[in-house]
């Protein structure tokens, strides 16, 4: 199942099991070269009529547009299976345009187009403001749809009833809708029973998945948009000042209920103000569940995401092939809510965290919250969570990390993140007695950790480069660490997550020292680390650690050496590939200890291999302690 930049992977081979992984490869078609994917751990699915398949994860940091072959192999055996899929294209053909003008009644999108031809309703940024008179702005009821440019008000009218508005409104049984460049505000309906004045009706938002019969909503991607300044507030969990915990209920960003799937979520900016609060801004229902928001094999990602009094994004239920990265969220209470993940896997990965707190200016909130929705047999999904920053604006960040006031953890792997909390010596992962099936490391934080965890953690607070921080006047943020800092050049390699690194080893957090500064929002890019030279999705090449030299001489005409450096004790393949790709000669396949090593390559060598002359490859494969790693070089052989 492919978005723009992953795909979603699926497998039940014969002989699968707790105690085998799931090998992935991966490489564009046209390519010779493989590369490393996270492996996929055995995981199947009870309780559910839906076939959920024994293994499954992700694969990311593709480039849109691109057909891949993906390899996949059961750990320990000769079971392999193989396919080729393409990522979406991110130029979408379009069909007939209808040009909107300026309405005071909704518009119903109820003609679709086709999947060679999306029907375009532009709206010129012109406005519908229904003045409260009406329940949404827009319709969609319609598949294979574009919509762009509309300045939608005044959604919702009456006082609060389930179930909600949106002033977008997504029909069941659509399909291929694209939501752009669209500013919604003025939308929601006055809360039935308030609890404080101006207290809206709960979930009501901008763009509504309409509930009940809305499961086979599918492919829906909502993309530069800003949804901001609903028309009333939520209350937060302790209203007034009170001591009693109240559920917040409010207006939200997006609602969504059970649906299909596979949508996008990215470049749009969510914002407010203390007076118009949110409840969430991602966010549905039916969390303890095999369903729940946002679906299977969905993205979120390079967000602005502030002011709500719950989670800035809510992914619960299922969590089946979920992907959260390069988001800015603050001015939340659990920044991100996964109570529970039933299926699985979620990832989490490169999102800066700020200020969190339960009510203004009070106790601070949490970073991820865990645990469970009503029932703990919903906690069987595996969750990811790598290089996040919990980063503090005025001294003002989270008040707990993983799993916040010791909620239950389990089947969770989180490395290279900065936990760093407001109190000092709070819970930076949870140390429930509970918990089960986890695996903690290389980790900076500066609080505690359950006890055996993190081995490999550091525990200080974190150094930034001078002048970090976020910047509200182009929506771009720089959290790197200084070079003094503890973390940095101190994390480990993550296959396919960690997408390019500048010193001996990745930084610790979301934002490596020597990147451009990250982009959110409406105008923000999701590619290329300019600094860097190394795109999302290439393999590491890392010439402090592995550095695989060019052979010398080069060209040669019968004979060549190889020269390899090893940091550490590591298993090690060196290949000899024709130029397109089959295998020549195997020059090494053997543990080796750290050290240089020079290998001779004959070309022609009258007892050994004999080949034509011409351009070859020659790859090297490592895997240490601390690092897999692939590079490969080209040689001309001169016969």
């Amino acid at each position: 199942m492919p978005t723009f930049h992953c795909m979603s992977l699926y497998w039940s081979p014969v002989g699968g099991g707790a105690e085998k992984n799931v090998l992935v490869s991966y490489k564009k078609t046209n390519d010779t070269v493989w590369m490393e994917g996270l492996p996929m751990r055995y995981n199947p699915i009870s309780g559910t009529s839906l076939d959920k398949a024994d293994y499954r994860g992700s694969v990311v940091h593709l480039t849109p547009g691109e057909s891949y072959d993906f390899k996949l192999t059961l750990q320990g055996t000769p079971t392999t299976d193989s396919i080729t899929q393409a990522t979406w294209d991110e130029n979408f053909p379009e069909g007939t345009i209808v040009n909107v003008s300026k309405k005071s009644t909704p518009l119903e999108v109820s003609s679709g187009g086709s999947a060679g031809a999306y029907k375009v309703y532009d709206g010129r940024n012109d406005t519908i403001d229904v003045n409260h008179n009406y329940q949404y702005c827009l319709k969609i009821s319609a598949s294979y749809i574009i919509v762009r440019n509309f300045v939608l008000k005044g959604a919702g009218a009456g006082t609060g009833t389930w179930p909600p508005i949106g002033a977008i409104q997504i029909e069941d049984g659509v399909h291929d809708i694209i939501i752009e460049g669209c500013d919604i505000s003025d939308f929601g309906r006055p809360h039935a029973i308030p609890l404080l004045p101006n207290h809206g009706s709960d979930r009501d938002c901008g763009i509504f998945f309409k509930n009940g019969t809305g499961i086979n909503i599918q492919r829906v991607i909502i993309q530069r948009n800003k949804i901001h300044h609903p028309t009333y507030t939520c209350n937060n969990s302790y209203q007034n000042g009170g001591t009693t915990y109240t559920h917040p209920e409010g207006p939200q960003g997006i609602t969504m209920f059970n649906n299909k799937g596979n949508h996008v979520i990215r470049y749009n900016e969510f914002y407010s103000d203390m007076n118009h609060m949110c409840n969430d801004i991602i966010s549905g229902g039916d969390n303890g569940s095999y369903e729940g928001v946002p679906g299977p094999d969905c993205d979120i990602y390079c967000n602005y995401l502030s002011h709500c009094w719950d989670n800035a994004v809510e992914l619960e239920g299922g969590g089946q092939n979920v992907r959260c990265w390069n988001n800015y969220m603050t001015q939340a209470a659990d920044v991100i809510g996964n109570a529970a993940v039933s299926i699985g896997p979620l990832y989490l990965w490169r999102n800066v965290v700020d200020k969190a707190e339960w009510t203004q200016d009070g106790e601070p909130g949490n970073f991820i919250k865990m645990g469970h929705a009503g029932d703990e047999k919903y906690m069987t999904g595996h969750m990811f969570i790598f290089n996040n920053t919990c980063f503090q604006t005025d001294g003002l960040g989270v008040g707990s990390g993983i799993g916040g006031g010791n909620r239950i953890i389990k089947h969770c792997v989180a490395r290279n993140n900065i936990i760093q909390l407001r109190k000092l010596n709070g819970q930076c992962i949870s140390a429930s007695s509970t918990n089960i099936d986890n695996d903690f490391d290389y980790d900076l934080y500066n609080g505690s950790v359950p006890a055996g965890s993190e081995p490999n953690g550091l525990k200080q607070n974190p150094t930034y480069v001078p002048g970090a921080g976020y910047n509200s006047l182009n929506n771009t943020g720089n959290f790197q660490l200084s070079q003094s800092s503890k973390g940095y050049d101190a994390g480990v390699i993550i296959p396919n997550f960690t997408d390019g690194y500048m010193g001996s080893a990745p930084d610790r957090g979301a934002h490596e020292n020597g990147w451009s500064d990250f982009q959110y929002g409406v105008n923000a890019v999701f590619g290329e680390q300019t600094n860097t030279g190394i795109k999302p999705g290439s393999q590491i090449i890392n010439p402090h650690n592995f550095p695989l030299h060019q052979n010398g001489p080069n060209p040669f005409n019968q004979r060549t050496q190889i020269v390899y450096d090893l940091a550490e004790a590591a298993d090690v393949q060196l290949d000899v590939y024709g130029i397109q790709g089959s295998l020549i000669d195997r020059l090494v396949d053997a543990r080796q200890g750290p050290g240089q090593y020079s290998v001779l390559w004959e070309a022609n060598n009258e007892s050994g291999t004999k080949v034509p002359g011409g351009l070859y490859l020659y790859k090297i494969h490592i895997i240490g302690k601390t690092h897999t790693y692939s590079q490969m070089r080209k040689m001309l052989f001169l016969k």
